[in-house]
């Protein structure tokens, strides 16, 4: 399976900056959509509300899927690989 990873910068409530890519199958081309995965990562992270468009969200690149991505790809159609600032 081939993903689109979404490269992604949030600025949190706190005010520092949130880096994660959201990663989905390549059909999944709507951008709504891909931040609609990202609003509900944001939410279960206690960070609702804040902004997630295309100034926050950019398509990055496709690769080939991950085997610890695959599972929650097609659990929930999406991944997100947490890089800085995703926890607490």
């Amino acid at each position: 399976m081939r993903v689109a990873v979404w490269d992604t910068y949030v600025q949190k409530k706190d005010g520092t900056v949130m880096h994660f890519d959201i990663i989905a199958p390549q059909e999944v081309q709507d951008a709504e959509v891909i931040y609609g995965y990202g609003k509900t990562y944001l939410a279960s992270k206690g960070q609702s509300g804040q902004p997630l468009t295309a100034q926050q969200c950019k398509f990055c690149h496709i690769e080939e899927v991950k085997p610890q991505w695959q599972d929650e790809i097609q659990e929930k159609g999406y991944f997100i690989f947490e890089m800085e600032n995703c926890t607490g």
